[in-house]
């Protein structure tokens, strides 16, 4: 296992008859951000917690650097909860700087820190204000300075983009790409595929407690079906209805996504579009990381 990795290995958890992990495996590498995706209720809050030593897993093991997870390995994590927890009527700065010494680091050290990431991420006007009369994006930017100010050395984010205007996700996002160039092990669970696939390396798509798809976004998308563009303005909607391994996705204005399966042959389909008239775009894409997930929830729902 490589330095400085997250090993998450087969942990399972049930809570009566409900299996919330059933043998849950990730591996965050330093320098690697990893998206963990999945329908509401498949698990990943669950595992997180488990990395975090909140909750126990019935089996199975959370290693850091190829050493089980302990109480001084935790306190080296910055885990951003997704239901945030810190103390309202407790000023900014004198919370994050609480935090820090809560995690090791003397007073003045702390008081840096907690000075350091208030500028950093444009709290420095709210310093001394308590938090609960800060805005929603505002809290969520004292999180994030909360989960980064002892200087961990693995990050643990579970949904830091929700409620963000865009501005703040930017920043966010700037912040959680120096940390992995930096060498630190970021994992984030989100909702928001298309930052997903914009800022991370890898992907994990996780379905009823389970691991089903992990890799890079290409290779998850190499791995799904093949998308055909075909713009003839003449064809009528039900032109391609019929052809060997074609399924149509969306027929509009001569506008047609169609999806390819093994069997297909889009020579064949080409042809079809010719005998409708004039081809404007006759393109082949990979589906987007929205489509793949929606996939994976489909055949949730099938089973």
């Amino acid at each position: 296992m490589p330095e400085g990795a997250l090993e998450i290995d087969r942990i399972s958890k049930r809570y009566g008859d409900v299996v919330a992990l059933d043998e849950m495996s990730l591996t965050v590498r330093g320098g690697e951000m990893l998206g963990f995706v999945g329908s509401n209720g498949a698990g990943k809050t669950t595992t997180m917690r488990i990395a975090l030593g909140v909750l126990a897993a019935d089996s199975g093991q959370v290693r850091y650097g190829g050493a089980p997870v302990d109480r001084a390995v935790r306190n080296r994590i910055g885990y951003m909860p997704e239901e945030r927890g810190l103390y309202p009527k407790m000023k900014v700065l004198e919370q994050l700087q609480y935090l820090g010494e809560l995690h090791g680091m003397r007073r003045t050290e702390a008081a840096r820190a907690a000075n350091r990431w208030t500028e950093r991420l444009g709290l420095a006007e709210r310093r001394e204000e308590q938090l609960q009369k800060l805005s929603l994006g505002n809290q969520q930017r004292v999180q994030l300075a909360a989960a980064l100010v002892h200087d961990p050395e693995v990050l643990i984010l579970d949904e830091p983009f929700s409620g963000l205007d865009p501005v703040a996700v930017e920043v966010m996002s700037t912040v959680l790409g120096e940390k992995r160039d930096q060498g630190v092990p970021v994992i984030f669970s989100s909702h928001q595929l298309d930052l997903v696939q914009r800022l991370c390396d890898r992907v994990g798509i996780v379905r009823r407690g389970r691991m089903v798809a992990d890799g890079t976004v290409e290779e998850l998308r190499s791995s799904g079906p093949v998308l055909l563009t075909v713009h003839a303005p003449h064809a009528p909607a039900d032109w391609a209805q019929g052809l060997r391994g074609v399924t149509v996705e969306s027929s509009r204005g001569g506008h047609t996504t169609l999806r390819l399966d093994d069997t297909a042959d889009d020579q064949e389909v080409l042809r079809a579009a010719l005998e409708t008239g004039p081809v404007h775009e006759f393109s082949r894409a990979r589906p987007s990381l929205n489509e793949l997930f929606r996939d994976v929830v489909t055949e949730e729902t099938d089973e």
